[in-house]
């Protein structure tokens, strides 16, 4: 019983990941809305990249890409409730996780929807967009959706979840039948 406690990745950087993005999100938004005005666009770094790269101030009542219900009060109620049980989830497959890669993809992903769908949905009632990028003609897209740090962490977490499970092999923690546990190390 021990020695599984042994084999099974520490938690705790899932929670250090899950403060670093909540902070940064919040941060870049309360920037956003503090120094740009909703609804404009601002080039960075034009000289460089031409209009490739933008602040685009937007405030979504939807989802990711907009998407959304006809009703904002709706959308608030039902997007934070299924945030509330995703958390619940992740914390529940972040209990199980067998490695680093997805206790770090599980602290990615609980920032990210506390980030946006909590603290954004409560406080504001929309969350704040901002980063705006130009990925010449992929899926036919004019623009990439605007987006933000908590969109970001979810996208890398579910890249690293995807590698995970695809490419790496996944080692079961071993049980130790009762009557071999070790009592001097209880």
């Amino acid at each position: 019983m021990i020695s599984d406690l042994k084999d099974k990745p520490k938690k705790y950087p899932a929670f250090i990941i899950m403060a670093i993005v909540i902070i940064l999100d919040q941060v870049t938004k309360i920037l956003t809305r503090a120094f740009t005005l909703e609804g404009h666009s601002y080039p960075v770094l034009q000289n460089i990249f031409g209009d490739t790269f933008r602040f685009t101030h937007l405030r979504n009542t939807g989802a990711a890409f907009s998407i959304s219900l006809s009703n904002p009060a709706w959308n608030r109620v039902f997007f934070v409730s299924a945030t509330v049980l995703a958390v619940v989830f992740v914390l529940y497959l972040l209990r199980h996780a067998t490695n680093k890669i997805q206790v770090i993809a599980f602290g990615l992903v609980l920032g990210g929807a506390i980030g946006n769908n909590l603290i954004d949905r409560l406080f504001f009632g929309a969350v704040t967009d901002f980063i705006d990028v130009d990925f010449p003609n992929i899926f036919g897209l004019e623009r990439w959706p605007v987006f933000n740090v908590a969109d970001s962490a979810i996208f890398c977490a579910m890249i690293l979840l995807i590698i995970d499970m695809l490419f790496l092999k996944s080692t079961p923690v071993k049980e130790v039948p009762p009557n071999e546990i070790n009592t001097k190390e209880l």
